[in-house]
């Protein structure tokens, strides 16, 4: 069984604020298989305030070398690919080949093509007599559906 008891904020690993875990489960057998840690609004908080810290600097960065970045996250994961479905195939109960189609090869395929929209589309262009600019805005939280 996996066991995580710190959560990733700012770029390291650390202590959750909210106490507690949650229980991970095969959704086939209703096994635990892993268990992790409850965070709280704390935990949210200090998030954000990461988020927003080194979102000056992010924003300032050309696209080439963001794109750069984003094609280091999709060799990582396609590297991981494999034990990334099956870690999801095994809580989501989706079978394995289609867990390393859409969980693990959707997300590897969105940061490639992210990358080449940094190298490839203009941060600036002109259409007719507008200029569009294109640039970071701030930093968003989602709560994404676990289903």
């Amino acid at each position: 069984m996996k066991t995580h008891d710190k959560l990733y904020i700012g770029g390291r690993w650390v202590a959750p604020s909210g106490k507690g875990s949650f229980d991970v489960m095969n959704s086939a057998t209703e096994e635990v298989v892993g268990r992790i840690p409850a965070g709280d609004a704390t935990d949210v908080d200090r998030a954000v305030k990461a988020a927003r810290a080194a979102f000056d600097g992010w924003s300032r960065t050309a696209p080439a070398e963001r794109a750069g970045y984003l094609q280091k996250i999709q060799a990582s994961l396609a590297a991981r690919g494999q034990e990334i479905a099956q870690t999801i195939a095994t809580e989501v109960g989706m079978p394995l080949q289609l867990s390393v189609m859409i969980q693990a090869g959707l997300p590897t395929l969105t940061f490639g093509a992210a990358a080449q929209f940094a190298r490839e589309v203009p941060a600036e262009e002109r259409i007719g007599n507008s200029v569009v600019v294109k640039e970071p805005v701030g930093v968003v939280g989602c709560i994404t559906p676990g289903n």
